[in-house]
């Protein structure tokens, strides 16, 4: 897991600056760093995107793969994700990401579980979404569940035609048009802001070193409409009840801000086709 050590001069600095508001990189306590998204990144998924977050670095591909539902809810899918993480700590890293992303994304309020279903109890699309982290500069959260979302937005699901057999069987057939498909509406689906407290404020999208003098953090999934669907605390510090409260109502009025910029982003880039430059390692 990617950590940084900073000295008792450097700790003295960075907290000074946040109490100000007026952090080492010249932002506010509730700035985001420069952010870049490419969408369509690699050819073999169905949808993909890469997420530059200062130096944080995201690629998530989106494959749609052909299922049986579950007996308990017979005409919904689910989503799987998978993450590859190299380097010291990347197990532990990687099941911490694994189990915050199910919690916020697999549900039916984030994506319309049911708009995958094919056939009722026997077939069903189900979502395989692999996160892959190029490179770590802190505030992971945030930048995959931008890249996450993005990618679901270029997502493209070939449109699936059923027919009957003479003696009743189901055929079912997918259509090879690139431009026969479906598109996934992800106007619900959240993003993450993630809060952390240093000294008696808190910040957004932190750094490495000014999480290295964070005491705690606070992982807030937020929708367009600023509704909090998840809310999880992580390090080793505690929080009280007030901080608690600030640092929820901070992460709302950040995550809903976030999302009419990206949704314009995406339809931009979406709207320029195979005109659109490529501007990634990838390109």
């Amino acid at each position: 897991m990617a950590t940084v050590q900073v000295s008792e001069a450097e700790k003295v600095y960075i907290l000074h600056g946040v109490r100000d508001d007026l952090r080492v990189d010249g932002r506010g306590c509730e700035d985001y760093r420069h952010m870049e998204i490419e969408t369509d990144m690699v050819s073999n998924t169905d949808g993909s995107a890469k997420v530059t977050l200062g130096h944080t670095d995201v690629l998530v591909g989106v494959k749609a793969e052909m299922g049986k539902p579950r007996p308990m809810v017979p005409d919904e899918v689910h989503c799987c994700f998978a993450w590859k993480f190299e380097g010291r700590g990347g197990d532990e890293l990687g099941m911490e990401l694994s189990n915050t992303l199910y919690k916020v994304f697999n549900n039916r309020y984030s994506v319309d579980l049911k708009s995958l279903c094919i056939s009722r109890g026997e077939h069903c699309w189900v979502l395989y979404v692999d996160v892959l982290l190029l490179q770590c500069d802190g505030n992971l959260f945030d930048a995959i569940s931008v890249a996450i979302k993005a990618a679901l937005f270029n997502t493209k699901i070939p449109k699936v035609h059923i027919s009957e057999d003479e003696e009743g069987g189901k055929e079912i057939e997918l259509s090879d048009d690139p431009y026969d498909c479906m598109r996934l509406n992800v106007e619900n689906v959240p993003c993450i802001v993630t809060l952390c407290k240093v000294g008696h404020r808190h910040v957004v999208d932190a750094t490495l070193q000014e999480k290295a003098c964070s005491v705690a953090s606070l992982i807030i999934s937020v929708t367009h409409k600023g509704t909090v669907t998840c809310v999880r605390k992580v390090g080793g510090g505690s929080l009280d009840p007030e901080s608690i409260f600030e640092m929820t109502e901070t992460g709302k009025r950040v995550g809903k801000a976030l999302h009419a910029p990206l949704m314009e982003l995406l339809q931009e880039e979406e709207s320029l086709g195979k005109k659109r430059q490529k501007v990634g390692f990838l390109g």
